[in-house]
């Protein structure tokens, strides 16, 4: 090799440096001539990555068991939450029926009570003694008899009033009850002998007058009268025209009839309308119905005047040949005929003296008053 490091072309090529075996010493942990995976530190790096991996993957299926029990516990846990919401309103509907129930129980006890207390002064009203039912009962009675004769003016039904009163009374047989029995034999003595109306059997006679208003024929609507024909029994062959003749004659004579109609009456028959017969019947219904009325009230005039003016709208509009308008005449004729403003006799007597008897019954000190025996 030359100086300045040239060779030539046969000498062979000079050996830098560079191409020499490298003496510097290797890496500290690293044995020379072994690959490197094969490294106690490669190994030891791959234990340790190993031991991680296994390490996060054991974290990581630990946490995912946690996730699931923790879900699994929430969703139990809800479960619970919602069973406890089911409990609590059946709970609060068991309260309200038991409160629904509390309250029925309470209305039932008042009702109880109140029953209790009904019964208790249904006890006192039926514990009261013997006398003082007698003289209630008795003081019903004459109540009923002065409404009988006041109102309807029935001295029948007045009278069996006082009769029933009595025979009470003298069930009971006892001495401070005389004076009442006395009072009340007193008044039916007085009703008897008194002349008064039979204001009920009026009643009925104008009512039955009121009815027959609809069918009693009118004044111009009668007809002639049929006068019978007497026929031959066999007509003999000589007649036998002439009494052909005669029938035919006869005929002819029943096609045209004149008879006058105002000979019973002496007055010439109104003639009315279809609709002014009808108010007709209707304002004699109410003369009859206003003498009614009349006949309770006890107002004679007014009834006199009625009947008076039922019998002349009778005499004028209606067929008095029809045998209706004559027993509505007749009728009317003797209802005219009763004098219906006599007052019966009052029985205020009787009632003020069962009210004092209650009275005195009452101050009496209750020791004093000691029932008698049930009858």
């Amino acid at each position: 090799m030359s100086a300045d490091g040239a060779s030539g072309p046969g000498t062979p090529a000079a050996t830098t440096p560079a191409a020499e075996p490298s003496t510097a010493a290797p890496p500290a942990g690293r044995t020379p001539g072994v690959p490197a995976w094969r490294q106690p530190a490669s190994v030891a790096a791959a234990i340790v990555l190993a031991v991680v991996a296994w390490q996060w993957w054991e974290t990581r299926s630990r946490t995912a068991a946690m996730e699931s029990e923790l879900s699994r516990r929430l969703a139990e846990s809800g479960a619970a939450a919602a069973e406890g919401r089911t409990l609590a309103r059946q709970n609060q509907e068991a309260v309200l029926a038991l409160q629904a129930k509390v309250g029925a129980l309470e209305a039932r006890l008042a009702e109880a009570q109140g029953q209790q207390l009904a019964l208790e002064s249904m006890y006192q009203e039926l514990s009261r003694s013997r006398d003082e039912r007698l003289v209630a009962e008795v003081e019903q009675s004459v109540s009923i008899a002065a409404q009988q004769l006041q109102l309807a003016g029935n001295v029948e039904a007045a009278l069996i009033a006082l009769g029933g009163a009595d025979a009470r009374l003298a069930r009971a047989s006892g001495p401070q009850l005389l004076a009442l029995r006395k009072l009340i034999n007193r008044d039916m003595e007085r009703l008897k002998a008194a002349p008064n109306a039979d204001v009920p059997g009026i009643a009925l006679k104008l009512e039955g007058v009121v009815v027959a208003v609809e069918a009693m024929p009118l004044a111009f609507e009668q007809r002639p009268r049929v006068e019978p024909v007497a026929r031959p029994a066999k007509p003999t062959e000589a007649g036998y025209w002439r009494g052909l003749a005669e029938d035919f004659w006869r005929e002819m004579r029943q096609l045209v009839r004149i008879e006058r109609i105002d000979e019973a009456n002496h007055r010439d028959p109104a003639l009315l309308s279809p609709g002014q017969s009808f108010f007709l019947r209707e304002n004699l219904r109410l003369r009859l119905l206003n003498a009614r009325l009349s006949l309770l009230t006890r107002d004679g005039r007014s009834y006199r005047e009625d009947i008076r003016q039922a019998r002349d709208w009778l005499d004028r509009y209606f067929d008095t040949r029809a045998k209706s308008v004559q027993a509505a005449q007749a009728t009317l004729k003797a209802l005219a005929a009763v004098d219906v403003a006599q007052e019966p006799p009052n029985l205020n007597e009787t009632l003020t003296a069962l009210r004092n008897f209650k009275l005195t019954r009452d101050r009496e000190p209750a020791a004093s008053r000691a029932p008698g025996p049930a009858r």
